[in-house]
């Protein structure tokens, strides 16, 4: 589905455009120093083709946006640029993942989002208030969606550390050990999705500053160079968080470990104060003839008191050595 479409020349917008085929831009991109940008959502083989033809796009990158479910990369084909990106956005309390396929050329920019609800209407704003910039062309524009991309990633680090914080502070609190571990496993889970989004970007945007860098980014490298940064900011702090939530989990399972310990003392400590009584009590049921202790009229209460006094005196040591 088309989602917008507008022509620009010399970093100023010519037109909003809404062709009734795509063949209809072909007008403008032979114009010198003019291109256009669109922008789809969810667009299938059918959809793309036109597209493909116009812009001579390339077979297998097409092929890749089409079927989703790419790694974060950016390919050369000619002086043509593939790239794809993952969008990570908070919904209903738990990361969702969807991608955006981006194809630049010296005259195009073809952007095709899947599987997100997030939008670029506030990229095409900026861009659009910043003629001076927008001027550099089309490689300009692939900065700025992969800038919208990355700083939506910081406010998920936010999101993933306080949660870890939050899960933090009940760790020693008692019984909430199988529910924190629950939590902190679901927390690795977002945590290591947030993170194959991240590290491939860093690999691709390496490409797009210093050393060799392809034609049409040659005037932009120092922005893509500034996203590059943003990454590593974010990389560090999801190493961070990373290590943190080890550190949880372990703490976790020596707490469950404790705990399960602690059980098995009171446990043994009690299985020891009744076994004393149980001892006494099989010794004088045992009903030997020759057992004087029986034949007293004291004898059963003395019995009783002596049971109780070793059970309290255990009960009392137990007690004391924090078993009980």
């Amino acid at each position: 589905m088309l989602i917008n479409c507008a022509a620009y020349q010399h970093g100023s917008k010519l037109a909003d455009l809404v062709p009734e085929r795509p063949e209809d831009l072909a007008p403008y991109l032979e114009r010198p120093d003019c291109f256009v940008w669109v922008a789809l959502r969810d667009a299938d083989t059918a959809e793309l083709e036109p597209y493909r033809r116009l812009f001579n796009l390339h077979e297998l990158a097409v092929e890749d946006a089409t079927h989703g479910h790419q790694r974060p990369k950016v390919e050369e084909y000619g002086q043509d640029l593939f790239a794809v990106m993952h969008m990570v956005d908070w919904v209903g309390g738990d990361l969702s993942l969807g991608e955006v396929a981006v194809f630049v050329g010296p005259n195009y920019v073809l952007s095709v989002r899947r599987g997100s609800k997030l939008h670029f209407l506030g990229v095409r704003e900026r861009c659009e208030r910043e003629p001076e910039l927008l001027a550099h062309g089309p490689s300009f524009v692939l900065y700025a969606l992969m800038d919208a991309v990355v700083d939506r990633y910081f406010p998920i680090v936010d999101l993933l550390e306080s949660e870890l914080d939050e899960i933090e502070q009940s760790i020693f609190v008692r019984g909430a050990q199988l529910d924190n571990i629950k939590r902190l496993y679901e927390l690795k889970r977002r945590l290591m999705l947030l993170r194959r989004a991240v590290a491939p970007m860093l690999e691709m945007l390496s490409k797009l500053h210093g050393g060799r860098t392809p034609p049409l980014c040659a005037r932009t490298g120092d922005y893509f160079r500034d996203v590059a940064d943003h990454l590593a900011r974010i990389e560090s702090a999801i190493e961070s968080v990373r290590d943190t939530l080890g550190t949880a989990i372990q703490a976790n399972l020596s707490m469950v470990a404790i705990d399960d310990s602690n059980v098995t003392k009171r446990l043994a400590a009690w299985a020891g104060i009744f076994a004393a009584a149980t001892a006494f009590a099989g010794i004088w049921g045992m009903n030997f003839e020759q057992m004087p202790e029986l034949k007293l009229s004291w004898g059963y209460p003395a019995a009783l008191g002596l049971i109780t006094s070793v059970c309290g005196l255990l009960w009392w040591r137990f007690k004391k050595a924090g078993w009980l």
